[in-house]
């Protein structure tokens, strides 16, 4: 196993972790700034009014987009799994 494979493997599982990952910090993000909108709005600076509906919003996102978020860590395990043997030398 060379550095170059060692690389690939890291480079695709970082590009694995950033896609599956990015749906819910999207939420996560948008949620927050209208959370922060409305508190700036209405001048309530309680610091655990965005925690509830963060936390709510993840879990709805993760209900959505969880079986996309599986088959694609199991498309990228299969890989590695398959290509087992290249590896060993």
């Amino acid at each position: 196993m060379t550095v170059n494979d060692v690389t690939a493997i890291a480079e695709q599982a970082i590009y694995t972790i950033i896609k599956c990952s990015a749906p819910m910090l999207l939420v996560s993000l948008c949620v927050g700034l209208i959370v922060s909108i409305f508190q700036t709005v209405t001048s309530i600076q309680e610091q655990t009014l965005t925690f509830v509906p963060k936390v709510l919003a993840i879990f709805l996102s993760l209900i959505v987009m969880g079986h996309w978020v599986m088959n694609s860590m199991v498309e990228f395990m299969t890989g590695l799994w398959t290509d087992f043997n290249l590896y060993l030398g």
